[in-house]
């Protein structure tokens, strides 16, 4: 089985979209998920999804350890010419999962209790994320 999600940003952030897949993979039985975004500028998480500060402080902790390109400190980037947004977005994407494997077990995401699935926006302005999904299923 397979399909695409689409995650619909307004700026940099983190944005849970567990309810669609948990909905899709319901589908099917045991087996293994496999998800990828598409994107090089954005990333996929799983991560706590009961207190909102976790994602506030990932998002801060992200944000002093890559700045923007007009930063003094990041000076040495080159590839500035769509923003100064855009070549920290590609560092933190090259940091952090771009796809993820979660197994699947009668037809449920074997998930902790606080885990959600996160796509990881990093770019300033609203984006159109696409995540691709694979469902394996056992025969």
């Amino acid at each position: 089985m397979q399909t695409t999600f689409t995650i619909s940003t307004t700026g940099s952030g983190l944005y849970e979209f567990t309810r669609d897949v948990t909905r899709w993979a319901g589908q099917g039985g045991d087996g293994l998920l496999t998800l990828f975004v598409r994107h090089t500028s954005a990333s996929l998480l799983i991560q706590e999804n009961a207190d909102p500060d976790v994602q506030r402080d990932l998002q801060a902790y992200f944000s002093r350890l890559v700045p923007p390109s007009d930063d003094p400190s990041m000076r040495y980037l080159r590839h500035t010419m769509e923003g100064p947004d855009d070549m920290p977005a590609h560092i933190k994407a090259a940091m952090m999962p771009v796809s993820l494997t979660i197994p699947v077990s009668g037809g449920r995401m074997v998930l902790g209790t606080w885990q959600g699935l996160y796509v990881f926006e990093h770019r300033d302005r609203p984006h159109l994320r696409k995540v691709a999904a694979h469902l394996a299923v056992s025969a």
